[in-house]
């Protein structure tokens, strides 16, 4: 490399590298981390995890099945007291 060639070329390299500077066209390590925790915490906030909703249909199912058995309750003594006769 010539200094003629480095004198002449370099205003261009410092806006350049300035210009990279300003507007983080290139993402640190800490950046993207800090990125990634805040993506985290707002699937966090917004989503369930698979055990959570694994228990939530478990819960749910047993809810039915209380329903089930307070619906077939109430049937039979509705019957038994001849309120539903025909």
């Amino acid at each position: 490399m010539d200094i003629q060639f480095l004198y002449k070329y370099a205003p261009i390299l410092l806006v350049i590298i300035a210009v990279i500077f300003q507007y983080n066209l290139f993402v640190t390590p800490e950046m993207l981390e800090h990125t990634h925790r805040e993506i985290l915490t707002e699937v966090a906030q917004v989503y369930i995890t698979k055990s959570e909703f694994g228990n939530m249909k478990e819960q749910m199912v047993d809810i039915n099945k209380k329903l089930d058995k307070i619906y077939d309750t109430l049937i039979n003594e509705r019957s038994s007291d001849g309120i539903n006769r025909n």
